[in-house]
């Protein structure tokens, strides 16, 4: 793990591999290890960095309200320090909302885009109060009761029952993370903008995937950021929740590994 002070914070990060960039962008509540297979699979065909986002992991904790342009900001600004110009972006859930937000502030370093399993719209009423709500629920109460209830929605039925140490990691992530990070980011969440508009904006490769069973971000989410950007390719893995990358790793890799193949090797 290393560590970057920038913009008044102290970053973690992983990187791995060597030659184009590519960046991985994990969700809420998790952290950088969420990429684990990710890195081992691709560092061989790019330089893979995994940066623990504000608040989360060995990242700066900011209590209040963290928001997507500043959660954009930060990755400029670890990117500037790394010296690294272009790169190809990718993000989960949250992760991909702040993908869309970092091509909207900087399109012109941003060379493809992987969106998983996220959406571009905004909250309805209802989910913008429930943030709020929750926000303020593990501040009083801590992750342990919130993680138990979060991971059946996250995860896939069969997953759940068939993968004991998928199930353990993912509970360790949600556990581990800082109540005060946590809420300053659903509090930001809930108040980012419609990013759907930017879709028709996108003019780099992209890949969309989603898990056949997400209960988050359905499958009709990726379609609509499919049919709104041109060119982009659609992958839709079977049987899998809210976090394809853990609960069918090689699977995954290898849809993303076959679109990332002709763009660095072009580099």
């Amino acid at each position: 793990m290393s560590l970057k002070s920038v913009r008044g914070i102290s970053i973690g990060y992983d990187e791995y591999g060597s030659g184009f960039p590519l960046v991985l962008l994990h969700g809420h509540p998790f952290n950088r290890s969420m990429w684990q297979d990710q890195k081992e699979t691709l560092q061989s065909i790019c330089r893979v960095i995994t940066p623990d986002l504000r608040g989360y992991g060995e990242t700066t904790i900011v209590p209040g309200k963290t928001t997507m342009e500043e959660f954009a900001g930060d990755l400029a600004a670890l990117l500037d320090d790394l010296g690294i110009d272009r790169i190809i972006l990718g993000g989960l859930s949250m992760g991909g909302q702040i993908v869309f937000e970092f091509y909207r502030q900087f399109p012109e370093r941003v060379h493809a885009l992987l969106l998983a399993d996220t959406q571009p719209q905004v909250d309805t009423e209802e989910a913008r109060a429930a943030r709020y709500v929750t926000a303020e629920r593990i501040l009083n109460e801590g992750m342990q009761d919130f993680a138990e209830e979060l991971l059946p929605k996250l995860l896939a039925k069969g997953t759940m029952a068939s993968q004991p140490d998928v199930v353990s990691s993912v509970r360790h992530m949600i556990v581990k993370t800082k109540p005060e990070g946590a809420a300053a980011a659903l509090r930001g969440r809930a108040e980012r903008r419609d990013y759907t508009p930017l879709l028709r904006e996108i003019a780099v490769p992209t890949l969309i995937i989603v898990g056949s069973e997400d209960e988050f971000t359905p499958i009709q989410d990726a379609e609509l950021m499919n049919r709104g950007i041109a060119g982009s390719q659609i992958a839709i893995i079977e049987g899998v929740g809210h976090m394809p990358n853990m609960e069918r790793p090689d699977e995954f890799n290898a849809v993303l590994r076959q679109f990332l193949l002709p763009i660095v090797s072009s580099r």
